[in-house]
Formats: structure tokens, sequence, C-alpha cells
């Protein structure tokens, strides 16, 4: 069995790229198991344009290949392959297993950068016009829709949020909402309410998002949550804002994460419970979920498992240690 790992990084993205970055310019060679889907949610995107350093804007999988190619330069090593199943150790100094299928990779310290995913409303028109008018990010998108019609779906602080900042390009912002209450916070839905050009449409679902003219979006169906009348609303831009998925349900049960699913980090650092695993990115990140953000915690993930390593004895690896199969209560199958 070849010796473990300094860093193992499971996700890629900006988290788990710049993580990679610092941890192979440090001569740490850092091995990176990526995922089919490698380089995050940023593969689904198309125009970048607040990402800084790129000042002409720059699409989402050219960013990407551009940070993975950086990482690699350096001496960092990938595996495009899906995560299965870990075994992290408690001790400090001790030996994490991560499995992809059959195979075990064994690391002294762990970089967790599996990254979150927008809650999708799976409606039909959904997935096709995502970049063509279906956007999941207010902060990123909404200079595109300025002076066009804008649809905000969901109910909370987020969509309340969102409707809020797309108000100031937007003509005209709708919120469309199942119920009739909703479960934003009152001095959110004032502030909402206070804007002239946003208006709640309520109780409705949304049924289709349709491109009449067969490029980008056109028009929001929606259906009465109690009636079943239906009606359509012409929109440029549609933003789904009904939450989101932190992808860490593979290491729930040995790292600790709040209700919602985010691996929980110790005061300022990325550093988790157990010694050795820290945890970056989107996967940790209830508010800011840019990719300027997750780079930023890529960097202290790096940093952090640099010091770790040079403070921490390792310890032996048992000449007994078990090989898989992979004990069953730890099988996941998240995307990372």
């Amino acid at each position: 069995m070849p010796d473990p790992e300094n860093v193992l990084i499971i996700g890629s993205g900006p988290a788990g790229y710049t993580a990679a970055l610092y941890t192979a310019r440090a001569n740490l060679q850092p091995l990176v198991i990526e995922g089919f889907l490698w380089g995050g949610l940023l593969q689904q995107t198309t125009d970048v344009e607040n990402y800084p350093g790129y000042r002409d804007g720059v699409m989402g999988p050219a960013m990407m290949q551009e940070f993975r190619d950086q990482a690699e330069r350096f001496g960092a090593r990938f595996v495009t392959d899906q995560v299965t199943a870990v075994t992290l150790a408690d001790l400090p100094g001790g030996v994490h297993r991560v499995y992809v299928g059959e195979d075990e990779y064994r690391a002294r310290t762990v970089v967790l950068a599996m990254g979150a995913e927008h809650r999708k409303l799976e409606v039909p028109g959904e997935q096709e016009l995502s970049g063509r008018g279906v956007s999941y990010c207010a902060t990123c998108d909404a200079a595109f829709f300025k002076d066009r019609e804008i649809v905000v779906v969901g109910g909370g602080d987020s969509a309340m949020e969102e409707a809020i900042f797309l108000s100031k390009f937007g003509s005209r912002v709708t919120v469309v909402h199942r119920r009739d209450e909703f479960r934003a916070s009152s001095i959110m839905l004032e502030r909402a309410r206070a804007a002239d050009n946003l208006e709640f449409l309520t109780p409705y679902v949304v049924e289709e998002l349709a491109a009449d003219d067969g490029k980008g979006l056109t028009t929001v169906r929606v259906r009465h949550a109690e009636s079943g009348e239906t009606k359509e609303i012409a929109a440029a831009g549609a933003f789904i804002a009904v939450g989101h998925e932190p992808q860490s349900g593979i290491v729930r049960g040995q790292v600790d994460v709040d209700e919602a699913g985010y691996v929980v980090t110790q005061d300022r650092s990325t550093r988790t419970n157990l010694p050795g695993v820290l945890a970056a990115g989107d996967v940790v990140d209830h508010t800011y979920r840019q990719a300027v953000t997750a780079a930023g915690s890529g960097c202290q993930a790096a940093l952090d498992a640099e010091w770790y390593l040079r403070d921490t004895p390792e310890v032996p690896v048992p000449d007994a240690m078990p090989a898989g199969p992979v004990p069953e209560s730890h099988w996941a199958a998240p995307r990372v």
C-alpha cells in the first residue's frame, strides 16, 4: 500500500481548485477527486462578470478550466470520478480513507469541497433554459435583465433579497409563491413591498418555463394552488430562490453538520470537528455562495491543511488496517 497522500480534496469548483493550487505550490502534491461534473455550479453558468481579474467577463466553464489548469501546473493530480464513501479518522495524525467504488485512497488531511446544488422546481423548461433566462443567482445575473420583466419564485428571505436586488434592474419584478403566507421575515417583506416595481402573485405554483421564440425565456406559466386557474406571465428572466442542498451526505454521521446539512466549521477557520478534515466553499456557506468567496475559503482550507501537517505528528498506518469492502453504513452517492 502506498504512503498516504498529504492532502486529498473531495470536489472541485472554485473552493476545491483553489485548495489544490495552494497545497500544490506548498509542495504537498494534492490529489483531487473532482467528480464527473467537475467545476461545480460554474460549469452550468454562462457569462461570469463579477469575478476579479476578468475585465471583460468569462464563461463559467472556461474559468473553471483555467482554475484546474493552474492547479495542475504546480503538481495537483486529478481523479475524474465520484467519491462513493469515506471513513474519517478521529485522532490527530490519523489516516483518513476515501473510496471511489472499490478503490481506496488514504490521506493525512481531507478537504471537503463538494459544494451545494440549487434546489430545482423540476418543471418543464427549467433545465433547458438554464443560462438562457433561468437563473439561481441575482447577484450573478441581474445585470443581464436591465429594463426587462423578471419573475422570482420563492417565499423566504432569500427570495425577497433576490427580488429587492432585481428590482433595481428590471422594469417589473413579480414574486410567485405557492402560499398566501410567506416564510420571509417581516422586515424583508416590508422592504420588498416598498419597491415600486415589485409585485406579488399568490398562491400560485410554476408549471412551465417556456421560450416561445425558441431562444431565451419569454413566458412563465403558473397555476392557482386552490382553484387550478392558469395564467401566463411575460418574463425575460426567472430567478429560482427555493433553497440549496449542500452535498454533504457522504460525510454526515462523521463530520458535524447543521440542521440544513451544511458542514460546521470551528470559529473562522475551515476546521471541522475531526482532526485533519477541513471544509470549504458552498458545502459550508449559508450566506454568500459566490465564486470569489468559495475560492477564498479554499485558500483558507489549504493553509489550515498545511499548518495541520506541520504541527501534527504522523501516526503509523497499521499493517492490518482493513481495506474494502467499505462498511455498508458509510456508503452514499451524492454528486461531488
